[in-house]
């Protein structure tokens, strides 16, 4: 069964740095499309941002431009997803959700997606 785990959520103040890594557990998602995502307490979940498997293609939501960077390491045997967070804001804290699209389209619709990760919380203090 395909797994995505993600890593590296935490405690962070204000202005700070975070770097979430997502690792498949298998290469079934090449040519595709993977994608990271996030959901607040209380709120829907809402897309973060998205690259297609070369890279060539990246997807950002409006609240994260500038800010984060969504990159993909798939040179090794296993793919790994990345987003750099900087410039944090209390905002931006959630639970971030890797997903993996069977597709080559960079969307950013979450009902698109076709394997989710567990999660990773973010908190980000004031």
């Amino acid at each position: 069964q395909v797994q995505l785990v993600e890593s590296g959520g935490g405690l962070v103040q204000a202005g700070g740095s975070l770097i979430l890594s997502c690792a498949a557990s298998e290469r079934r998602f090449s040519g595709n499309v993977m994608g990271w995502f996030r959901q607040a307490p209380g709120k829907e979940r809402e897309f973060v941002a998205a690259l297609n498997w070369n890279g060539d293609t990246t997807d950002y939501a409006d609240s994260v431009k500038d800010r984060f960077t969504i990159s993909m390491d798939n040179a090794k045997n296993t793919v790994t997803v990345y987003l750099q967070m900087n410039s944090l804001k209390p905002e931006d804290t959630a639970v971030y959700y890797c997903a993996a699209r069977l597709m080559t389209r960079v969307l950013k619709v979450a009902d698109a997606y076709d394997y989710w990760g567990q999660g990773t919380q973010v908190t980000v203090s004031s």
